[in-house]
Formats: structure tokens, C-alpha cells, sequence
């Protein structure tokens, strides 16, 4: 099928949703436009489904949404009546068309006879994945685009653990999907006569209240921060998403008084319009928070992304500014204080992170007699792992992160959790400020102890058809360079995890790499230094990711620079 013969089914259809029906029309003489949105149907990446809002196969849209949730329905089906009844929960965030989406998707699920349960008004991420596990589902569902600009928008399946499906559940979901003929045609049941059936529940503070209770959990040492509550100063953006009820209800609980939210983003905007990006990974998000901050004199800043399961933290640098704290500065101090401040810990006890998150973290659970555990990117592999632990009592799950900015503290959430996250880093904040020292005086002593860690990540965004052919070109190309150095540091091996390879360079010789096929390209350097290739799975865009380190700053840095001066040398040669 072209996708002119997608544009005309569309184009042609009597009853197509009035506004989706009118932003076709104004494209209809766009060839390209109707191109890149029929050329394709969306597709599940590392986070789900997730694309452009407007009309078209490749875009967001409510009869998208109806595919997939038919295609979960039928997944659904397959398991039997009991999952039928056991339901699949929904949680929306911010964005626009958010709660229409989750109501579609129920009544998609409603008309094959399948319970949904959603929540009254916007919800984190991380508590649709602990509501899950709370009402006992079949599943779960979140409408939700992350971090990504405000024409996105994006459909999370979770499974009945609570975590993001894993490859083989997500597989068996995707060929369902692809099944689905006529995303137009699907049924989809009456809101009311869903209600009156009780195949449509809304909840909301029950779900709340019990994920308060287990969030009491997250604090280790609870009495400090009730010590210290009239000393200790923060400030709290949720940058216009869902965050702000569960974060300053945690901190409350915590027993810390001086919370200071940044008002013009406190409440949610689909528009994101004090921000170019709502991701506390980018430092303009934090502009305000900083602002607001020099101020008052806080000791610590917290943001949220828009569904909150990313957490970013800035904290004062000594020159009367701030830092932000990359993710495994943050993931770093987080593992340091749970495993220094237990005193007896598991013999089993295990770290999980992702390929692409630093060697900071191996090198500190290392020091605690605690194994590391890698997976590909994505939490939705760290999940997998708690609960395959869970169910063998092989490891005991401690920690799990990664470098994008997700944490995951405590299990009874199986996704990355920045509400946990902001209790943890709040304590944190108040347990170096006892001993007279910031948080980015705490990550420097970690630096002396294990050395100086460095990453950083370069994102080259590459839009539409063109864009995915290009950013499939750039990984070919550089599979076929032969690198034997990057300056004064040889490289060690490939793992190329497209092939399940690892390649020693010296010798040639290959093995296995035991995690699941994924188009991911990673050049091991002596010295604890890599660099990686890896295109998103959830935006148009390939990802170089460097780590390095040594046993001072100036030479960390200086090997940072040297490593991604050689790939930017690289790329100019290749595109």
C-alpha cells in the first residue's frame, strides 16, 4: 500500500473527525507533508508509540489511538477472560488531546468488553505504573509525549508488572496492531453505556493516597529532613506538567517546610510556554527555577519533565549561581548515599543500568561489593530485570537508572520515577548541608574517591523519510570505519548490538552479547572511555553519547573534547 492510497482511504472517508478532515484539507497540495504523514504507520520504539499530532497514518490522532488500542485489545483477549476483567488502567498528562486519547483508548477496550480504569484528572506516569500494579490490572496505558515539543503526543503500553512492555510482549503487541486493516473503522463503544456497565471506572484518590503511603518508603533517614525542615530551601518546577500534587504532597510528608514552586510553570500547559523544551535535561529549563532560586538562597532546585518520570536537580556552584547536575552526577550521588547509609547490605543486592549510562555508578557499587547489572536503553529493560529477580531471588534490586535523567528508587513503580527521585535528591540535599557541604561539593569527593567521570551527548535531529534514511546511513558508515585509536586512547572492542557482537580489536575475535538485537553501535576505549551511536526510539534523531574519565578534571576534560572532536571530524566526513 502507497501512501497515496492511505491519503485517498483517509481523504475519502464520509465521517472523519471534522478537525482532523480540515487540517487535511490544508494540506492537501503539500506533497511532501501528506508524504511523511501516510507514508507509514507509527511505530512502538523504546517508549511506546509516539509521533505528531494531526491527521495521517504516521501521525497522533484519534483513530491511531483506536488502532493501537485495538490491537491491545486483542492482546488482551488472547490472555483470556480473566485479564478481560482484571482491566487495563489509563493515566493522561498535559498535552493537547491527552484526555481524549485516554478516553478513546477505553472505549476501543469497552467495545471488546475489557475494563478500563482512568483517572479523573492528570496523572505522573510513574503512578499509572504503580496503579497498575495497585488495582491489579491486565495492563496500562499513558497518553503522554514526555519531554518531546508541543505538537507531539504519544500512547505508553505497560504491562501487568507495571513496567513498559519488553521486546517479546511488545512484538506480540506490534504484530497484533499491524493487524488492524482500517484504523477508521474501528468500534468504539459510548462513554456513558461504558459507565453504566462498569467496563469504565474513574479513580483518583484512592490510587493517590496508596502511592503516598509506599512514597513514605523513599526516605531512608526521615528524621533529618524533619531536623532540618526551617533550614533547608527548595525550589520546584514541574515545567506545566503533572508533577506538582505528588512531589509537594512527598516533600510535605518528608516533613520539609520551605518548598518554593516556580509559579509561572506550575501549572499545566499543553503549550510548555515559558520553555523551548520541556526537559530538565536541557539547562534553559531550569532558567527560572535558577532565577528563583539566587533569590532566596536554595540549596537545592528540582524539575520535572512533563509526565514526570525524569528528574533534573541543579545546586549551587559557590559563585552565587547554580549547576545542573547531569544525569549520572545525579544517578552517582543517589547510589553513593542508599548504599553508604545502609548498614546491611544484601549479599545479592544489585545495581541495573542501561549501556549507555557512565561507568560512574560500576566503579561505586564495586566499592560496596554490589554487582552491576547493564541493559540496553530504555527502563523498560530495567523493569523486565526487577521482576525477573523478583520472581528467581537471584539479586535484590537496589537502584536502577540511567543517563537520560530516570531513577527508580523503590520497586512498588516499575518505570522510572521522578517523584521517588525528587524525595531522594531533597534528602540528599539535607544530609551533605549536616555535614556542611552542597551537593556539588559531595560530587567532587566522589570524584577524588573513584575519579573524574565525563559524558556528555550530542543529538542530530533528522525529521520525516529522508531523515530515517540518513540516520540508518550514518550507523552503516560508521560500522564500516576500522578505528584503532582516538588520540592517545585505543580502542579495546565494538559492540555492535544490531548483531549480538562484540569484536576485540587486537585479536579480531568475537562474542556474544547477551541482550536482546537492537540497532546500537558502541566503541570501547582503555580507560574505563567509550563512545556510542544509537538512534532514538521515540524521536527523529541519532544520539552520540561519550564517557570518559581519569584521575584529574583538566585530563577528563580534556579527553572529552578530544573524543567528540573526533566523531564531529568523522560525521563531516560522512554526510
Amino acid at each position: 500500500m502507497t501512501w497515496h492510497t492511505s491519503y485517498h482511504r483517509w481523504n475519502e472517508f464520509d465521517t472523519l473527525e471534522a478537525d482532523l478532515k480540515s487540517q487535511l484539507d490544508s494540506i492537501q497540495s503539500d506533497e511532501q507533508s501528506l508524504e511523511d504523514a501516510f507514508y507509514k504507520n507509527l511505530e512502538f520504539g523504546t517508549g511506546g508509540m509516539r509521533g505528531k499530532l494531526g491527521p495521517g497514518t504516521n501521525r497522533m490522532n484519534i483513530y491511531t489511538i483506536r488502532r493501537a488500542a485495538e490491537g491491545l485489545a486483542r492482546y488482551i483477549t488472547e490472555q483470556g477472560q480473566e485479564w478481560k476483567e482484571r482491566g487495563i488502567a489509563i493515566a493522561y498528562d498535559s498535552r493537547y488531546n491527552s484526555k481524549t486519547f485516554a478516553v478513546e483508548a477505553a472505549r476501543v477496550l469497552g467495545a471488546n468488553g475489557i475494563k478500563s480504569y482512568v483517572f479523573t484528572s492528570l496523572r505522573p506516569t510513574p503512578e499509572l505504573s504503580f496503579a497498575v500494579r495497585f488495582l491489579h490490572a491486565a495492563g496500562g496505558i499513558v497518553i503522554t509525549a514526555s519531554h518531546n515539543p508541543p505538537e507531539y503526543n504519544g500512547f505508553k503500553v505497560y504491562n501487568e508488572d507495571g513496567g513498559q512492555m519488553p521486546p517479546v510482549q511488545a512484538g506480540e503487541l506490534v504484530r497484533l496492531v499491524n493487524q488492524v486493516e482500517n484504523e477508521l473503522t474501528i468500534a468504539a463503544a459510548d462513554q456513558d453505556e461504558l459507565e453504566e456497565k462498569g467496563l469504565l471506572e474513574w479513580i483518583d484518590k484512592h490510587v493517590d493516597d496508596a502511592y503516598l503511603k509506599e512514597l513514605r518508603s523513599v526516605n531512608l533517614n526521615p528524621h533529618i529532613t524533619y531536623d532540618m525542615a526551617d533550614d533547608f530551601q527548595v525550589v520546584f518546577t514541574p515545567l506545566h506538567g503533572t508533577a506538582s500534587f505528588l512531589v509537594e504532597e512527598g516533600f510535605k510528608q518528608a516533613g520539609l517546610k520551605n518548598i518554593h514552586i516556580v509559579e509561572e510553570q506550575a501549572e499545566p500547559d499543553p503549550e510548555f510556554p515559558t520553555v523551548s523544551s520541556p526537559n530538565p535535561e536541557e539547562h534553559q529549563a531550569f532558567e527560572m527555577a535558577i532565577e528563583q532560586g539566587r533569590k532566596i538562597g536554595a540549596d537545592v532546585l528540582i524539575g520535572t519533565d512533563p509526565d514526570a518520570d525524569r528528574l533534573g536537580v541543579a545546586v549551587p556552584d559557590g559563585n552565587g549561581s547554580y549547576t545542573v547536575l547531569t544525569g549520572n552526577q545525579l544517578g552517582a550521588l543517589m547510589l553513593d548515599y542508599l548504599l553508604s547509609q545502609q548498614s546491611d547490605l544484601p549479599d545479592n543486592g544489585i545495581l541495573i543500568k542501561t549501556i549507555v549510562t557512565s561507568e560512574f555508578g560500576r566503579k561505586i557499587a564495586s566499592h560496596y561489593e554490589i554487582e552491576t547489572l547493564d541493559t540496553l536503553t530504555g527502563f523498560k529493560y530495567i523493569g523486565e530485570k526487577i521482576r525477573e529477580y523478583e520472581r528467581t531471588g537471584e539479586y535484590e534490586f537496589l537502584f536502577g537508572y540511567e543517563e537520560s535523567y530516570g531513577y527508580l528508587v523503590k520497586d512498588f513503580a516499575r518505570d522510572k520515577d521522578a517523584v521517588q527521585a525528587a524525595m531522594l535528591a531533597a534528602e540528599i540535599g539535607v544530609f551533605w548541608k549536616t555535614k556542611g557541604k552542597t551537593l556539588l561539593e559531595a560530587l567532587h569527593n566522589l570524584f577524588d574517591r573513584y575519579g573524574y567521570y565525563l559524558e556528555d551527548l550530542k543529538s542530530i535531529k533528522l525529521e520525516g523519510k529522508e531523515g530515517a534514511e540518513k540516520i540508518k546511513s550514518i550507523m552503516e558508515d560508521f560500522r564500516n570505519l576500522s578505528i584503532e585509536k582516538v588520540d592517545d586512547l585505543r580502542v579495546v572492542a565494538v559492540e555492535d548490538y544490531a548483531s549480538s557482537k562484540r569484536m576485540e580489536v587486537d585479536t579480531g575475535q568475537e562474542s556474544d552479547i547477551s541482550l536482546p538485537k537492537e540497532n546500537v553501535l558502541k566503541f570501547i576505549l582503555e580507560d574505563d572511555c567509550w563512545f556510542c551511536l544509537r538512534p532514538s526510539g521515540t524521536e527523529p534523531k541519532i544520539k552520540f553519547y561519550y564517557a570518559v574519565t581519569s584521575a584529574t578534571m583538566e585530563e577528563s576534560k580534556k579527553r572529552l573534547h578530544t573524543l567528540k572532536q573526533f566523531i564531529d571530524d568523522q560525521l563531516n566526513k560522512l554526510v
